[in-house]
């Protein structure tokens, strides 16, 4: 089935796949027709704000600018999404993109409505948004600086929001690539040493990302841009690669790589990383991709077409739905902690590390009173490594550890998902049934507000 290029039509197929299957057990136990009306009520876009506005050019013409907000669901609130500034979308763009933020807050766990950043928009933007908010319709709310996540840390930001993202693909392909189970399937050994991965798309997520993989022993053969791409067997250097992207502006060139001219996507590789824009993996190009797994840093890179010949292909494909949702959960942290009005451990750190030196000294005395003074003192040294993780624990580390622990958990309960519908490598399938079951549950048992 191809939907053609609209991603809203993209997403809802994914949808309706998953949708499908969760009518088949309500036919089964007889409440069909009221799942299907709330499974309906679910897949539509709840609201569309269209704004139109002028602007005025610095060289002195006006323009009128037009955009959209879309918030899909409120089964839960605040409702989250990023803010684009492009000419290239649209409002049905917007809605799937909307649609997409349920789904994924729904897989990994997470006011009115959140704003964060986007493609073109960063902490710049983010920081004008607060603060015109807190000084217009915000002056009386204490929490108002909450309004938008993604901002500097003078600003209330976060520590480790900026490589939420990639850390999310990461962790990702972290919890897919060590289990024995899956990596069975598609031939493959457990763990990144010694696996070779392509990147396509070189920006803020393709270059952290390709950083993170190399530290864990993968090895970049080929990364590709819109200008050009660059291939090297022995691997790309990433360091090496982002400095000399940073001096030229493109990868183009770049010394220690052959230019490529083929297609990214089509290069021999054990994990493709599509990181880049939506719709790359096609009806047409599908059955020439040669990787083991597929990593979807991107939003829905994949088409419902390319998705089904993966299956038959055997290739395991780790859908954006889960392994893009890096940025949002660390979003929520952020959000959370502008709530309390306190940085992560600020109450705490000082509390535990005396805590974990007690400890040591307890179990000391212990085991000196049971071998008796004559054996004298049984000294309890923390090694380098505790000593470094009790007394050098910041907020970074805490966003990183909950940003792991989400990640492993949420892929705990796809592949479980994906065992009870004996759903094999269609993880996507499985990410979007415990998207709509979470959901399902909030609107069952809650019912619906108008």
């Amino acid at each position: 089935m191809d939907v053609g290029s609209r991603l809203l039509a993209v997403v809802e197929a994914f949808y309706g796949w998953a949708a499908a299957i969760v009518e088949v057990g309500a036919a089964q136990r007889g409440g069909l027709p009221w799942v299907h009306r709330v499974l309906e009520t679910i897949r539509r876009c709840n609201h569309v704000l269209e704004v139109a506005f002028p602007l005025r050019r610095d060289s002195g013409t006006w323009e009128v600018v037009q955009g959209w907000r879309a918030q899909h669901s409120q089964h839960r609130l605040p409702c989250k999404g990023g803010v684009r500034f492009s000419s290239s979308i649209g409002v049905d763009e917007v809605k799937a993109l909307a649609a997409l933020m349920t789904y994924k807050c729904a897989v990994v766990g997470p006011g009115t409505d959140v704003l964060a950043p986007d493609v073109s928009t960063g902490e710049r933007e983010m920081s004008w948004i607060a603060d015109t908010y807190t000084h217009t319709l915000g002056y009386r709310d204490i929490n108002a600086q909450a309004c938008v996540t993604g901002r500097p840390i003078s600003q209330g930001g976060i520590h480790g929001r900026q490589s939420a993202t990639r850390r999310g693909v990461l962790h990702g392909i972290e919890n897919y690539i060590t289990n024995t189970d899956y990596m069975d399937c598609i031939g493959l050994s457990p763990g990144f040493p010694g696996k070779t991965f392509v990147l396509q798309g070189f920006g803020k997520v393709g270059r952290h990302t390709m950083k993170y993989l190399h530290e864990y022993g993968a090895r970049c053969i080929c990364v590709g841009e819109t200008d050009g791409a660059i291939y090297n067997p022995r691997g790309i250097n990433p360091k090496e690669l982002e400095d000399y992207e940073q001096g030229h502006g493109t990868i183009v060139g770049f010394p220690k790589a052959e230019p490529y001219d083929g297609s990214t996507l089509e290069v021999p590789c054990d994990i493709l990383i599509p990181a880049a824009i939506e719709k790359q993996l096609t009806r047409e190009n599908a059955p020439r991709v040669p990787a083991k797994i597929i990593a979807e840093a991107a939003n829905s890179p994949t088409t419902p077409a390319a998705h089904e010949i993966f299956l038959q292909r055997n290739i395991l494909v780790i859908p954006g739905v889960y392994v893009n949702a890096g940025g949002v959960t660390v979003s929520f942290f952020e959000w959370l902690k502008n709530l309390n009005h306190v940085s992560y451990g600020r109450l705490s750190f000082k509390y535990e590390r005396e805590s974990s030196y007690h400890l040591l000294q307890s179990v000391q005395h212990s085991l000196e009173q049971w071998f008796g003074k004559a054996k004298g003192e049984i000294p309890i040294v923390p090694s380098p490594d505790f000593q470094a993780r009790v007394t050098g624990a910041s907020e970074k580390d805490i966003v990183y550890s909950g940003l792991a622990y989400t990640m492993e958990q949420s892929a705990k309960q796809i592949m479980t998902m994906a065992a009870r519908y004996d759903l094999g490598l269609d993880q996507r399938t499985a990410a979007y049934l415990c998207a709509l079951e979470k959901v399902f549950t909030m609107y069952n048992e809650a019912g619906f507000t108008y």
